[in-house]
């Protein structure tokens, strides 16, 4: 399970598709509807925010928009429930590179029109559900990418 932390926009069809299903089966985990992933490691930052179905959702719902943007088909119906308004969660800013090189990584390999075009990135924006704090990247994120 992979839910990225930076912006879903950096992601080519192959990674959104991928986060937009992946968070689908972390809301389901979320909601105890599964057996599976039930203690990933990339749930614990939604699990102690104080509604982790709420969060998840509204982490869809970014997904969702982006989708939209690029005219893909991704089922609204999908997200139980979502607020843009809610507090954002903590993310460190070396988490945001961390993740952008490991996407940068694999677009070498799979993708080189798109890698070529976001390895000039300066300013790597985030998922518009984290705020940036700072801090080091967090050994539970490092490990699953």
């Amino acid at each position: 399970m992979r839910l990225w932390s930076i912006h879903p926009k950096y992601l080519d069809a192959k990674g959104l598709v991928a986060v937009w299903r992946e968070a689908l089966l972390a809301q389901k985990v979320l909601e105890g509807k599964t057996k599976v992933y039930t203690n990933h490691p990339q749930l614990i930052r939604f699990k102690k925010t104080e509604n982790p179905t709420l969060y998840i959702g509204t982490y869809l719902h970014h997904i969702y928009l982006e989708g939209l943007r690029r005219n893909y088909k991704f089922d609204r119906t999908k997200i139980r429930e979502f607020d843009t308004k809610i507090p954002k969660i903590p993310v460190t800013r070396e988490q945001i590179d961390y993740e952008f090189k490991h996407l940068l990584k694999k677009l070498s390999k799979r993708n080189k029109t798109l890698y070529m075009k976001l390895k000039k990135t300066k300013n790597v924006r985030k998922h518009p559900i984290f705020y940036i704090i700072e801090g080091p990247v967090e050994k539970w994120e490092k490990t699953n990418y």
